[in-house]
């Protein structure tokens, strides 16, 4: 491993995900082979090479989720019962902090993040300019899927209650596609959000200090099986989520005092 290379860990939850997570894998790894060097920063930074190891996180799957996952090459790790995407992804951290990566990169294992976007995540992160980049569909009209009306709508709701709280705007806060330094494999190894985190991720990192950066990606429609958001589930969503950002911005407002 030369100087400048950095470790990457892509974490993959992934829950009946049979159909989808070998194709995502061999997704990964592909691009994984082919990735370019990223090029030296204007200050005349060296050369960085990534090394890319995939684990996915079988969260107690009833299907062949976690045979499909080894045979397209990527590391599992199976928990023995559905612990939700929070616990999931939560394991994969705690996996990369034990093992000494410089950086997390999560992916839906439901073949819905484009991987080649991969590089472009980590960049920031690379040039010591970010702690936290979220993938979003919507900085620019690239074309990509922008998932139903009601879960748009929700999307925007949880965009302006995350700008009035922090200060920090983030077009696409339900991204699950997201890059992380050291800085946060450790505190989200220590404190994930549990149910629908995505949000709530956002605020932990920002009120932890993180360098908060969103960059655009092309997102697809997943081509097997359905998503576990869906018609009244985004407003239980919603109202679960606000709940528990709230909650946890009082706890750290208690912590400081």
């Amino acid at each position: 491993m030369s100087p400048a290379e950095k470790r990457v860990l892509v974490i993959v939850p992934a829950f009946n995900e049979c159909g989808n997570i070998g194709r995502t894998v061999e997704e990964i790894r592909n691009v994984a082979r082919t990735g370019r060097e990223l090029s030296p920063g204007e200050k005349g930074d060296s050369p960085l090479h990534l090394h890319v190891d995939i684990l996915v996180i079988d969260d107690g799957s009833r299907d062949a989720t976690a045979q499909e996952a080894r045979q397209a090459g990527g590391m599992v790790v199976s928990l023995p019962f559905n612990l939700g995407i929070g616990a999931a992804v939560q394991t994969g951290f705690q996996y990369a902090q034990r093992h000494g990566y410089d950086i997390a990169v999560q992916i839906d294992g439901d073949g819905q993040h484009d991987a080649s976007f991969l590089e472009k995540l980590v960049e920031p992160i690379c040039r010591g300019e970010a702690d936290m980049v979220v993938g979003s569909r919507f900085l620019e009209k690239t074309g990509g899927f922008r998932s139903s009306f009601s879960r748009r709508m929700g999307i925007v709701f949880f965009v302006h209650l995350i700008n009035g709280l922090t200060g920090v705007k983030i077009n696409d806060p339900t991204s699950g596609f997201r890059a992380y330094n050291k800085k946060m494999i450790a505190l989200f190894a220590e404190y994930y959000p549990h149910d629908f985190p995505e949000p709530e991720a956002i605020v932990v990192g920002q009120q932890d200090g993180a360098r908060i950066v969103e960059l655009p990606v092309v997102m697809r429609p997943r081509e097997a099986g359905s998503s576990s958001i869906r018609y009244f589930k985004t407003l239980y969503y919603m109202v679960k989520v606000t709940l528990a950002i709230l909650l946890h911005m009082i706890r750290q407002r208690r912590n400081k005092t």
